[in-house]
């Protein structure tokens, strides 16, 4: 090695997406591939999850929707939340894509490009239960969905779906927020809309409430096998991380190993003094983060040139580094610079 590598397991990938549908069924699964599938590399991603038979998928973005339906093919359904400009509906519309709408002004922009371009939008309108993550008043819905009533007689929208997100703070909060949702849905229902999707909850939410899996369900984290911070284990879950983030050993010192891994390369530097990496079976203090290496503690027989873990499924996860810095594994994915080189095993396809 002559740096840090990403490996990811796709095969790894492929038992996480059986074991999750399988965990969710009958709701479908949602694939969301946001930040570039989470920092795993949104092409190979998407071309495996297809192959193994996943047909919905969310980006956050136009760009990385627009690439994931060229990835996916127009057999899947791409479903973009981000509120974009005209230039953006419009290349939307043209991919087929499914947008999520969260804002009434957006709803009319969207309307009017698809009048310019001759086109039926296909809408799913996210109602704000709580979270306050963008997302349509409960004071205001009725408003919203009489208008939208009005733009799909005149053949602008199909309204397709309802969603939100949730916070996940506690089970009072998240009953609220799904009560908030339900009388959504029936607004929309009594407006005469035949939805064909509802989706409301997440990785932890879809795994641990039936009762809020409804038609969809969005999951990201475990399918990567990213299990929430503060929550059950991979073991638990039925879930097993898919990368592993290693970077060679460039210098020993008494007092410590230099490996060949920095902040510009994504290592959180708050890591430095609060967290433990693992090599041969034992923890190993993380002293320093600098900007292109990194120094932990020494441990007998290292060499040169030797092969360091930072996390994987064979030593610590990356939810086990995101506790220590209070934040969650999704952000220590994500952090790894684009510059650090994937690699993949399984069947790339």
């Amino acid at each position: 090695m002559t740096g840090p590598r990403l490996h990811i397991d796709l095969d790894a990938f492929a038992a996480n997406l059986t074991a999750v549908r399988d965990r969710i069924t009958p709701a479908r699964l949602m694939l969301v591939v946001k930040d570039d599938a989470y920092g795993h590399g949104l092409e190979p991603i998407v071309r495996r999850a297809a192959a193994e038979g996943v047909r919905w998928f969310g980006a956050f973005d136009v760009r990385e929707a627009l690439l994931t339906r060229t990835v996916a093919g127009h057999g899947a359904r791409v479903f973009t939340w981000l509120t974009v400009g005209a230039a953006g509906i419009g290349a939307a519309l043209a991919a087929e894509l499914d947008l999520g709408v969260g804002d009434a002004d957006f709803l009319e922009e969207i309307a009017a490009v698809a009048r310019r371009v001759d086109a039926t939008a296909r809408v799913h309108l996210k109602v704000d239960t709580g979270l306050h993550r963008n997302g349509i008043r409960p004071e205001e819905w009725g408003t919203v969905i009489d208008r939208a009533r009005s733009l799909a007689d005149s053949g602008r929208i199909r309204l397709v779906g309802v969603w939100s997100h949730i916070a996940e703070a506690s089970d009072e909060e998240d009953d609220a927020a799904r009560a908030a949702f339900d009388a959504a849905v029936a607004t929309a229902e009594a407006a005469g809309f035949d939805l064909e999707v509802r989706h409301l909850s997440a990785s932890a939410a879809a795994f641990a409430r039936p009762e809020f899996r409804y038609d969809l369900a969005r999951v990201g984290a475990f399918c990567y096998g990213i299990r929430s911070a503060g929550g059950p284990d991979e073991a638990e879950l039925g879930i097993r991380p898919i990368a592993s983030l290693t970077a060679p050993v460039t210098h020993l010192a008494d007092h410590a190993v230099t490996i060949g891994i920095g902040a510009l390369h994504g290592l959180p530097s708050t890591l430095a003094k609060r967290a433990a990496l693992a090599a041969g079976g034992r923890p190993l203090d993380v002293l320093r983060v600098d900007e292109t290496h990194g120094l932990v503690a020494p441990w007998p027989h290292a060499r040169i040139g030797d092969e360091f873990t930072v996390f994987g499924p064979d030593g610590r996860s990356a939810t086990d580094l995101a506790e220590t810095i209070g934040t969650v594994g999704e952000e220590i994915l994500v952090r790894v610079s684009p510059l650090v080189p994937r690699s993949y095993s399984g069947e790339i396809l």
